[in-house]
C-alpha cells in the first residue's frame, strides 16, 4: 500500500523553524523522561524517508549519530555527495514530487515519511500527502519557516485523532479525503 505521511512539529502560529532556521523552541517543553511521543511507533510504519537538502544538512549538524534506520532519499539539485559513512543509507534524487515518488516506488519503497519545509510544501501543493501527523507546541514564534505554503485549491482533510503529550503538546492526525 502506498502512503505518504508528514510527521512534524510546528509552533502555534504555524512555523516549523524560527527566525534564521532556529529549532531551539523544540526544547521549550521539558521532557525529563525523554518520551518520544509516538515517533518510534510511527517509524516502524514507514519504509523510507524523503527529505529536502536543508533538512538533511540540519540533521547532519545535530552532532549525533545518523538517527534513521530506514533508507533516506534526499531531494536536491545541487548536492552531489553525502558523507562516506552514509552512502549506503542515502540516495540523492531530483525532479518533481511525482517523478521522485515514481523513482522511489520503482525501488520498492511505498510507505514514505515526507520531511522538510519546502519538500512538504511541494508535495502538498501536488496533493501527494495522504496523512498529516502534526504536533503543535504552545509557543508563538512570530516569524520563521511556515509549515504550509500557497495551494491552487483547498485540500480537504478528515480528522482522525488527537493525542496530548507532556500535558502540553497536541499531536493531531488528519487523512486526505478521497
Amino acid at each position: 500500500m502506498k502512503k505518504n505521511t508528514v510527521y512534524i512539529a510546528k509552533s502555534l502560529d504555524g512555523f516549523i523553524s524560527g527566525k534564521n532556521g532556529t529549532l531551539d523552541w523544540l526544547e521549550s517543553v521539558p521532557n525529563p523522561a525523554q518520551e518520544d511521543m509516538g515517533y518510534s511507533v510511527f517509524m516502524k510504519e514507514i519504509d523510507a524517508i524523503v527529505m529536502g537538502r536543508n533538512t538533511f544538512e540540519t540533521v547532519l549538524n545535530f552532532d549525533i549519530d545518523w538517527p534513521y534506520t530506514q533508507h533516506v532519499f534526499v531531494l536536491s539539485r545541487t548536492l552531489s555527495e553525502v558523507p562516506e559513512d552514509l552512502r549506503q543509507k542515502i540516495t540523492i534524487l531530483s525532479g518533481t514530487p511525482q517523478e521522485v515518488l515514481d523513482e522511489i516506488h520503482r525501488r520498492e519503497y511505498f510507505r514514505l515519511y515526507i520531511d522538510g519545509g519546502v519538500t512538504i510544501q511541494r508535495f502538498v501543493a501536488e496533493n501527494l500527502i495522504d496523512e498529516f501527523r502534526i504536533t503543535t507546541f504552545p509557543i508563538l514564534l512570530g516569524e520563521g519557516a511556515p509549515l504550509f505554503g500557497p495551494l491552487s485549491e483547498p485540500l480537504r482533510l478528515a480528522y482522525v485523532r488527537s493525542d496530548v503529550y507532556l500535558g502540553q503538546l497536541v499531536h493531531d492526525v488528519y487523512r486526505k479525503i478521497g
